[in-house]
C-alpha cells in the first residue's frame, strides 16, 4: 500500500471515531500540512464517504451522522477487545435480541487476519467461565429499544408481561430506568393505574408499545439500580425474618447486602439495642432459611432473632453441627 492511500485510511479511521477534527489535529496525526489534509478529504468524498466540512473557531471535519460507511478498520487489540467483549456478554446474559451477538461475531472473526485469529484463539482456549453459556433468558432487542428510547423521552408504554407463574396481562408504565444485574435486565418505573413503583424482568416482556401524546416526570434522585435492589430485599417470600445485630449498618452491610435485607440502626431505648453499643435490625425475605445461619456466624457478632422461630432452630442446629464437627476432629 502507498503512503498516500494509508494515510486515506489513516484519515477515514480518526473520522470514524467520532467527533469533529481540527485540519491542524489531523495534520499532526499524519504527518502531512493542511493542505495535503484538505487533498485527502477530497479523496474521500470522490469516494463518496460523507465528510462534513465544519466552520468556525472549532471547525474541522466529520462524518454525517446516520449515513453508512464502509466497513469499519479495527486495530488488532481494537478487533479482540469487540469479540471478547460480545462472547463475555453473552455468557453473562447481556446481549439481547438472541443470536444476534454470535452473528456479529462470526462477522467480524471471517474477515480477521489470520496472525489475529490465532490470538484470539490462543485467549479463548485459556479462557475458563464459571457458568453455562445462555443460562439465563435474554431480553428481545427491539423491546429493549423501545424501553430505552421511552426512559430517555420520558414516554409512557404499554407492557404485555407474563408473571413467574406465566400469566400474561397488560401494564402501562413509566419507565425510570433499566438495569442489568447478575445476567438479567430489569425496566423500574411507575405503574399510573394503581400509582405505585413497579419493577419488571425484560425476558418476561414480551411486547413494549410507546403511549403517543403523553409524558412523566422522574421523581428528583430516584436511583433505577437501588430501587431494584432494595425491591430483591422486600419481595413477598415464603419467610420474614427479623434479627437485631450488634455493629454498625456498614459492618453489618458487608454480609447482608441491599439486594438481601433491609437495615436500620436500631433505637437506643428498645429492648437489646442499648448498652452503649450500636445495634443494627435486618428484615429479611427468603423463601428457606439454610443460608442465613452461616451467613449469620460469619458476622461474628452478637445477634438476637426476633422472627420466625424456625430461624432459631435452625441456627442451633447449624451451631450442633459445627460442634460435632470440631469434635470429631479432636477425637480422629
Amino acid at each position: 500500500m502507498s503512503r498516500p492511500v494509508g494515510r486515506v485510511l489513516t484519515l477515514l479511521e480518526l473520522l470514524q471515531s467520532g467527533g469533529t477534527r481540527t485540519v491542524a489535529e489531523l495534520a499532526e496525526r499524519l504527518g502531512v500540512d493542511g493542505r495535503t489534509v484538505r487533498r485527502y478529504v477530497d479523496q474521500l468524498i470522490d469516494l463518496d464517504v460523507p465528510v462534513e466540512s465544519v466552520r468556525g473557531r472549532y471547525g474541522g471535519y466529520r462524518l454525517a451522522p446516520g449515513t453508512a460507511l464502509p466497513p469499519l478498520m479495527f486495530g488488532d487489540d481494537e478487533a479482540l477487545a469487540v469479540l471478547l467483549g460480545l462472547i463475555a456478554g453473552r455468557r453473562a446474559g447481556l446481549t439481547p435480541g438472541g443470536t444476534a451477538g454470535e452473528t456479529a461475531a462470526a462477522k467480524i472473526r471471517r474477515v480477521l487476519p489470520a496472525r489475529v485469529a490465532r490470538r484470539l484463539d490462543t485467549v479463548l482456549d485459556s479462557l475458563a467461565f464459571t457458568d453455562e453459556p445462555g443460562a439465563l433468558p435474554v431480553p428481545d432487542s427491539e423491546v429493549l429499544l423501545t424501553l430505552a428510547d421511552a426512559v430517555r423521552h420520558r414516554r409512557p408504554v404499554a407492557l404485555r408481561y407474563a408473571d413467574r407463574k406465566g400469566l400474561r396481562g397488560d401494564r402501562t408504565l413509566h419507565p425510570y430506568g433499566i438495569v442489568a444485574h447478575a445476567g438479567r435486565w430489569y425496566v423500574t418505573g411507575k405503574d399510573p393505574e394503581i400509582d405505585e413503583e413497579r419493577t419488571f424482568r425484560l425476558d418476561r416482556v414480551t411486547s413494549a408499545r410507546p403511549l403517543a401524546g403523553a409524558s412523566f416526570e422522574v421523581p428528583d434522585g430516584f436511583d433505577p439500580a437501588d430501587r431494584v435492589l432494595t425491591g430483591f430485599a422486600t419481595a413477598a417470600y415464603r419467610y420474614e425474618v427479623t434479627v437485631r445485630i450488634q455493629g454498625t449498618v456498614e459492618q453489618v452491610r458487608a454480609r447482608l447486602p441491599v439486594s438481601v435485607a433491609g437495615l436500620e440502626p436500631c433505637v437506643p431505648e428498645e429492648d437489646g439495642c442499648g448498652g452503649g453499643e450500636s445495634w443494627v435490625r435486618a428484615e429479611v425475605r427468603a423463601e428457606r432459611l439454610d443460608w442465613l445461619p452461616p451467613v449469620l456466624a460469619s458476622l461474628d457478632r452478637p445477634f438476637v432473632i426476633e422472627r420466625p422461630e424456625e430461624l432459631r432452630t435452625a441456627v442451633a442446629e447449624f451451631a450442633e453441627r459445627l460442634a460435632s464437627f470440631a469434635r470429631s476432629a479432636r477425637s480422629a
